[in-house]
């Protein structure tokens, strides 16, 4: 599969100032507040499909998470041509490591590690084109209908979840091989 193909769009629980931005353009966030029923039981089940696939997962652990941080600094590294290396680095921290992503100590050192400049990245909420990407962004989930993360899209055919991510490669390879 070629990776450079796909198009990353981050989604995130934005916080006010992003939110307003996102409903100024006709959005709203489609990941509802979950039960707290519903909470634990995906936290089980993301636990059992991690091992059933071989993922290496440790919990992190969120104290007040701002998901504009990683998101908004995610699209600062992106206009640097490097937006796949700081999200794989990003993922690791956050699933492999427990890191706090939300904290700008972090994601910093995350940017240090990629030769990115760390101030640049860390400040990405406080950078209004950043803003308006990360609720063009956000109007673009809205848009086709994604309400949770992992979510894949080709053509009309949708994905959720990791489990689907082997269905998502075959309709995409399906779809590239149609287009050549």
């Amino acid at each position: 599969m070629d990776h450079t193909r796909l198009e990353y769009i981050p989604t995130w629980e934005p916080d006010d100032i992003t939110l307003q931005l996102l409903k100024e353009r006709g959005g709203k966030v489609l990941y509802p507040t979950m039960s707290r029923e519903k909470h634990l039981y995906v936290l089980q089940d993301i636990k059992r499909l991690a091992a059933h696939f071989g993922y290496p997962m440790t919990w992190p652990v969120d104290h007040q998470p701002w998901w504009e941080l990683p998101s908004l600094a995610y699209l600062a590294a992106h206009q640097e041509g490097k937006g796949r290396e700081f999200f794989r680095s990003v993922y690791r921290a956050r699933w492999e490591e427990g890191r706090d992503i939300c904290s700008p100590e972090i994601i910093r050192s995350l940017a240090k590690e990629l030769d990115l400049d760390p101030d640049t990245i860390a400040s990405a909420p406080e950078n209004p084109a950043l803003r308006l990407e990360g609720a063009e962004a956000l109007f673009r989930c809205y848009r086709d209908g994604v309400f949770g993360v992992p979510f894949f899209i080709v053509g009309f055919e949708k994905f959720w979840g990791v489990d689907r991510v082997d269905m998502f490669v075959a309709a995409l390879n399906r779809a590239t091989n149609a287009a050549e």
